[in-house]
């Protein structure tokens, strides 16, 4: 669906009257490569990998306290009474759900965390964008995306140029 709205523009674009093809600037920026070299998503980046690295500090105390309870359960089972090992069980169980809770809202917060993120760079980087189009005269600036655009020329790639307005816009 895409490929024929981009394709429609194109087509429209090339056919206005007012204008000639030479006269139509358009460019693209590899949205993805930007994320990633931006100042913002570098920052971003680190910000998400100390709070990966927090919550797997909390992973591993809590796989080793579920292990410990495990092996306490399998070496002194045979010795304890049917209510001592079924309350040790149920001891058992209830760390593991709370171990699973916590991996899994450990998880979404940083997805959570990841999307925000790039959203809000987004949504900056789209108004830099904007403004870079219409200071530099071009017609149209696409996001590229392998998926739709089949060819694309390099000379059309104004990703650095964005970036480093972005950077600079950024920093103010």
């Amino acid at each position: 669906m895409r490929r024929f709205v981009l394709v429609g523009i194109m087509a429209l674009c090339l056919a206005a009257g007012t204008a000639s093809a030479a006269d139509v600037k358009i460019g693209y920026v590899d949205m993805q490569r930007a994320l990633n070299n931006s100042e913002a998503g570098k920052e971003a980046k680190e910000q998400l990998a100390a709070r990966l690295k927090k919550y797997q500090d909390e992973i591993n105390g809590k796989q080793d306290e579920l292990k410990k309870l495990k092996d306490e359960l399998e070496k002194q089972g045979m010795l304890l009474s049917e209510t001592a090992r079924a309350g040790k069980e149920k001891d058992y169980q209830q760390k593991l759900k709370e171990f699973q809770r916590f991996t899994k809202d450990a998880q979404d917060e940083l997805q959570g965390k990841d999307e925000e993120f790039t959203r809000k760079i987004l949504e900056e980087m789209e108004k830099v964008i904007k403004e870079y189009a219409r200071t530099n005269g071009y017609a149209f600036i696409f996001a590229k995306n392998d998926s739709v655009m089949l060819y694309v020329d390099d000379k059309a790639d104004v990703t650095e140029e964005v970036l480093k307005l972005f950077n600079v816009t950024k920093k103010k």
